[in-house]
C-alpha cells in the first residue's frame, strides 16, 4: 500500500510538470477570454493578459477552480510595459509553450481620403507593432527551449481587402506576412507558427470599431448565424493539441452565411 500511494505521487507530480503554459494577450473579452477559459479547463496552464485590471481578476476567479492562472496588466502598445511585464514573471511561469497572439482592433470604416489618423496609428500600434512587441521576448524563451508554438490571431481582411477597409486591412495582411515569415525564421529551431483567420464573429468587435454606436454594432450581425468566440477558442485548442509532427499553419474560418468579407446571406 506505502508503495502504491508513492509511486501515485511520482504519477501525480508528472502530470503537473508536464502542463504545457499558454500565453494570451486581450484575454479580457472575446476570442482571448474564451480561448483562456477553454484551454484552461483542457489542461493548460494560462497567463492572462489585457489593459482592464477589473476584467482579469475576473477571469482568474473564474478559471482558478480549473487550473493555475497568472495575469499580467498591460497595453501591448507600450513596449517598455510589456518588456517589463513579461521579465516580471516569476520562475515557476518562465517557459511559455503556447503564444496566442490575440491583441487587435478596429477603429472607423471610413474611406482612405476621410480617415481619422489617430484611428489608423491605434491599429498599426496595436494589431502590428504590439503583436511584435509580445512575440520577440516570447520567441526568444522558445528558441532557448527549441519548442513552442505561436497561433496568431488575424482576419479574412488580412486575406482580401473590402471597401473603406484600407488601414485595417492592411494591419491584417501584415500579420498574415509576419505569420509566414516567423514560421520561416523560426522552422529551425522547431518552433510552430500558425494562424486563424476569421470572418465574422459576434464579440466586441464592431461595438470598438464604431466607438461604442450599439446600434451600429448589432446591425452588423443580425439576419445570420455569426461566429462566437467559442469557436474561434475550439479551433484554437484543436490546433495547439496536434501531434508535434502537425501544423495547421493557415486556417480562415466563416460562418456558413458568409462567403468572403463583404458576402453574407442574410434573411
Amino acid at each position: 500500500m506505502a508503495l502504491r500511494g508513492f509511486c501515485e505521487k511520482i504519477i501525480v507530480r508528472k502530470e503537473k510538470s508536464m502542463k504545457k503554459t499558454a500565453f494570451i494577450t486581450g484575454a479580457t473579452s472575446g476570442i482571448g477570454r474564451a480561448t483562456a477559459l477553454l484551454l484552461g479547463k483542457n489542461g493548460f496552464k494560462i497567463i492572462a493578459t489585457g489593459r482592464r485590471q477589473e476584467r482579469l481578476d475576473g477571469l482568474k476567479k473564474e478559471l482558478s477552480q480549473h487550473t493555475e492562472i497568472h495575469t499580467l496588466n498591460f497595453d501591448v502598445r507600450d513596449q517598455k510595459a510589456v518588456l517589463n511585464s513579461i521579465n516580471s514573471l516569476p520562475k515557476e511561469w518562465g517557459n511559455i509553450d503556447l503564444l496566442i497572439n490575440n491583441a487587435g482592433n478596429a477603429h472607423g470604416l471610413a474611406s482612405i481620403e476621410n480617415g481619422n489618423m489617430e484611428d489608423w496609428e491605434a491599429m498599426i500600434d496595436i494589431n502590428v507593432k504590439g503583436l511584435l512587441y509580445v512575440s520577440q521576448p516570447i520567441i526568444q524563451k522558445m528558441v532557448a527551449q527549441k519548442s513552442g508554438h505561436i497561433i496568431n490571431i488575424g482576419s479574412v481582411a488580412g486575406k482580401e481587402a473590402y471597401a473603406n477597409g484600407n488601414v485595417y486591412c492592411a494591419s491584417k495582411h501584415a500579420v498574415d506576412a509576419l505569420n509566414s515569415s516567423m514560421r520561416m525564421d523560426l522552422n529551425k529551431f522547431g518552433i510552430k507558427v500558425s494562424q486563424v483567420a476569421p470572418g465574422l464573429v459576434e464579440t466586441e468587435f464592431s461595438l470598438v470599431r464604431f466607438k461604442g454606436d450599439e446600434d451600429r454594432s448589432q446591425s452588423v450581425y443580425e439576419g445570420f448565424d455569426a461566429l462566437k468566440a467559442e469557436d474561434i477558442a475550439d479551433l484554437i485548442l484543436f490546433m495547439a493539441t496536434r501531434p508535434a509532427h502537425v501544423n495547421l499553419a493557415d486556417v480562415l474560418i466563416f460562418p456558413t452565411a458568409q462567403a468572403s468579407s463583404t458576402m453574407v446571406k442574410k434573411s
